[in-house]
């Protein structure tokens, strides 16, 4: 017996197993700058200052603001100028909110992200055969009414529902978003459900805490995939080799 006869629901991350980001953070930050006349800021010191200042708002301010009640355009504007005054660019109010304005409106587009060749065909052969498929990340609003959609990666085509820690209040690696995700598929046991994602402490360990089958992409390479594999976690390349496992016959470790 194939593992998808198993199955009555497939969930999925969204950043690094469906889509990717185009470039670095840089050319974004860059292309803003320049749009007001302003030189490109450092790329390195760029990245560094938005690390911290991100890591800073979400553990301020978790799930961009949710429980807070905060908008959107506010978390992502403090977190924005914190960047670049932590990379060294303090600029006046005025010039800021140009340049803010641009980086808010370019990655609120498809524009900064590229779908991966396998993930529409694989989420429309699953749906085909008869799976719901689900999305599970941490993201705001935007990515379930715009950017995902501008990507071609439609609800009703290509998944059925969404879990998005941005308008649910709860981000992995924290289980409780994927009992939301078995909630919303209609209280779906997690015995018929699996969930595929590319990081073990955000995907993998939550949800196979709440009972859910679940399986690693390692689309990049990364080092990390060899103690993946020594613990036990089953780890594919890419879709493409997901839908040829769960066809055949073998069992996830």
């Amino acid at each position: 017996m194939s593992l998808l006869s198993k199955l009555r629901c497939i969930t999925v991350d969204v950043t690094g197993t469906l889509i990717a980001y185009k470039g670095e953070l840089g050319d974004y930050y860059c292309m803003a700058a320049k749009s007001v006349g302003l030189p490109c800021p450092d790329y390195k010191r760029m990245h560094e200052g938005f690390k911290l200042a991100y890591t800073e708002m979400a553990k301020k301010y978790p799930c961009f603001g949710h429980a807070a009640k905060l908008p959107t355009i506010v978390w992502w504007k403090t977190c924005v100028k914190n960047s670049f005054i932590k990379a060294g660019y303090d600029y006046d109010e005025e010039t800021f909110e140009k340049i803010f304005r641009r980086i808010y409106a370019s990655f609120g587009s498809s524009a900064p992200y590229s779908v991966f060749p396998d993930s529409q065909p694989f989420l429309r052969w699953a749906r085909g055969q008869g799976l719901l498929v689900g999305l599970v990340s941490n993201a705001e609003y935007r990515y379930q009414d715009v950017i995902l959609p501008a990507l071609g990666l439609e609800q009703g085509s290509e998944w059925d529902f969404g879990v998005f820690s941005g308008l649910e209040g709860v981000e992995k690696p924290d289980p409780r978003i994927y009992k939301i995700a078995l909630e919303r598929a209609g209280k779906i046991a997690p015995e018929v459900t699996l969930h595929i994602g590319d990081s073990m402490r955000k995907d993998y360990l939550p949800a196979k805490s709440v009972g859910m089958h679940a399986l690693l992409l390692d689309r990049f390479k990364t080092p990390d995939a060899v103690e993946w594999k020594k613990s036990g976690a089953t780890v594919l390349p890419d879709l493409a080799a997901v839908q040829e496992f769960l066809t055949s016959w073998n069992e996830l470790s």
